[in-house]
């Protein structure tokens, strides 16, 4: 299986050694990688990671505010390593006014991108699932007033009492990748096949919709590389 692991899994290392990390991310088994920060790298030095490794990187989490403050550097950023799904981990959407600047940044920012060949997504946690202070659920709008596709974090999604795979069917067209995560009621990470989320499901349903699998995994238990392995290895007793 071609699977891929979300960087920010790693993080005890990446900061220190990015090219280090890569390394042993595919000496795993993972065939593409998410990016969460390139640590002042050049775009250059990262695609000769990539490649070094035979890696390929199935996607970014990057801010809206670097489209905001240099989006031809950006691109040409993600064109160098690669890259064409740029997703934002998160956004203001906590109020009404935050979620309708949020909404008019991806509007203009979606198809501006869309024209370099790179498609704007969202990563979910819970709270865009559940009502804001101002009543709006942030999920919703975007579905309804936006053209952005979804990174659906399956774990938040069954954290915030939705239905994982209901929404992975009802999105499906606005979907290319997940993140495959599993953790406990308390929000607490936990390795793959090691929490109460639908794991198992999730995966299936995944294979079944054409979606591509990205690993997080959260608690670094004792260490990130240690924690990303176990997920691999129990991802393979699913085959």
């Amino acid at each position: 299986m071609n699977y891929g692991l979300q960087m920010y899994s790693v993080r005890d290392i990446t900061e220190k050694d990015l090219a280090g990390a890569l390394k042993k991310v595919a000496e795993i088994g993972y065939k593409t990688v998410e990016f969460a920060g390139f640590f002042g790298h050049s775009a250059e030095e990262v695609k000769a990671m990539l490649e070094e490794n035979n890696l390929t990187v199935s996607g970014t989490h990057s801010s809206l505010d670097d489209l905001v403050n240099d989006f031809e550097g950006t691109v040409k950023y993600h064109k160098t390593i690669g890259n064409t799904n740029y997703i934002l981990p998160s956004a203001p959407f906590m109020t009404k006014e935050e979620l309708d600047d949020t909404i008019d940044k991806i509007n203009k920012f979606q198809p501006m991108l869309a024209a370099e060949g790179i498609t704007l997504g969202y990563h979910n946690h819970d709270l865009e699932f559940l009502p804001n202070k101002d009543g709006l659920i942030a999920h919703e709008e975007m579905e309804k007033r936006t053209a952005i596709n979804f990174q659906i974090d399956t774990f938040w999604v069954y954290f915030a009492g939705k239905d994982p795979i209901e929404v992975l069917e009802r999105l499906k067209d606005r979907i290319n990748v997940i993140h495959l995560k599993d953790g406990l009621a308390n929000r607490e990470g936990r390795s793959l096949g090691e929490g109460t989320a639908p794991v198992a499901a999730v995966r299936a349903k995944a294979l079944e919709l054409g979606m591509h699998m990205v690993v997080e995994s959260e608690s670094l238990t004792p260490d990130g590389i240690s924690e990303v392995t176990r997920c691999f290895e129990y991802l393979k007793t699913l085959e």
